[in-house]
């Protein structure tokens, strides 16, 4: 069973702020290409089913791969956005400036975002998104429009690393990362493809 994590494409105020779990954040003229070179390089691969978090850029990024892979797009809260709580629109540096800043930045694996979740929590139903999939489709390719942290947490887990080495995987915008659920083994047989629509 083959699972394509995709990040969504760049939105309109990447970089800026905390876009956390804000709606009526679609996606910039880049993110749109971003998208497209995706769906691209996903119309190669035979994709029995394509599901996305709620958020508008996830669903925007996502209807963009469904008119190419001609697949319905479901729904699924539980690969949302990090509930980001009292940092959710506020730029990077006031939250920088917040004491409560360092513990999340250095030690997630014990801290807590204000008023949001734990990157325990995160991971968590992250997982559980996953095997309830694997259920859902057992032999199956299954593409899942998501979130950078989202993707981070999946891929600590499927690799057995601790949950505070987060920041040594990158996960771009417009970016695919792949799993393998074997019967016996995990794999990840790609991490962080960037696919480029021709110049």
């Amino acid at each position: 069973m083959l699972f394509h994590l995709v990040r969504h494409g760049e939105h309109a105020l990447q970089g800026r702020i905390i876009a956390g779990r804000t709606s009526g954040i679609g996606l910039s003229p880049k993110g749109r290409a971003e998208t497209a070179a995706v769906a691209e390089r996903l119309a190669r691969d035979k994709i029995d089913a394509l599901y996305a978090s709620p958020l508008d850029r996830t669903r925007e990024t996502a209807a963009i791969l469904a008119d190419r892979l001609d697949l319905p797009v479901g729904i699924r809260e539980d690969v949302n956005e990090v509930d980001f709580g009292e940092w959710t629109g506020l730029t990077f540096d006031q939250v920088r400036a917040d004491k409560r800043w360092l513990p999340w930045q250095n030690c997630r694996s014990i801290a807590a975002i204000p008023g949001g979740e734990s990157w325990r929590q995160v991971q968590d139903r992250t997982v559980g998104a996953l095997f309830d999939l694997r259920r859902r489709h057992p032999e199956g390719t299954v593409v899942v429009v998501t979130h950078g942290d989202v993707i981070r947490a999946a891929l600590l887990f499927v690799l057995g690393m601790p949950l505070d080495l987060y920041n040594r995987i990158e996960v771009g915008t417009g970016s695919i990362s792949t799993i393998r659920i074997e019967e016996n083994q995990i794999r990840v047989p790609a991490l962080n493809e960037r696919p480029r629509a021709p110049a």
